[in-house]
């Protein structure tokens, strides 16, 4: 045995514990809970949008069907940083907006899911935010 090889083993050692820390923030990032293979489209009224980290959320209070009773549905985004660079602001959605919200649903079958995009209603302004499974937005023009 030579003296390098504990170094290399510590080394090895080492790899496989910053290795394993990262495992769980890619775990994080997985898109397993949402059915890409439907979409579900809800009309009614903004209620908020939580421009946080990790990822912004839209609340919407809504229709599943025309006539049905309203639902608290959420939608899961991107990050704002991320939105900031595609031309959104904290302030593109605000409560009382009437629109017309398109996401892919939970597999669960809870009333929320991965954003697709927003129209609003009143001005027909459709918002999009790159998820998976769509194209990213042209960049904002100055």
């Amino acid at each position: 045995m030579t003296a390098s090889t504990p170094l290399r083993a510590a080394a090895l050692s080492l790899a496989m514990l910053a290795a394993g820390a990262a495992a769980p923030a890619l775990a994080h990032h997985s898109f397993a809970m949402f059915d890409f293979n439907r979409t579900v489209t809800i009309k009614g009224v903004i209620k908020e949008f939580q421009w946080t980290n990790p990822h912004a959320v839209v609340w919407v209070l809504g229709e599943e069907q025309p006539g049905s009773p309203a639902v608290l549905w959420s939608a899961e985004l991107t990050s704002p940083g991320n939105l900031t660079r595609m031309g959104w602001t904290k302030r593109s959605l605000n409560p009382g907006d009437r629109v017309s919200l398109e996401l892919n649903p939970l597999r669960d079958g809870a009333k929320g899911g991965g954003f697709h995009s927003v129209t609003l209603i009143d001005t027909g302004q459709v918002l999009r935010a790159g998820g998976p499974g769509q194209a990213a937005p042209p960049a904002a023009k100055p």
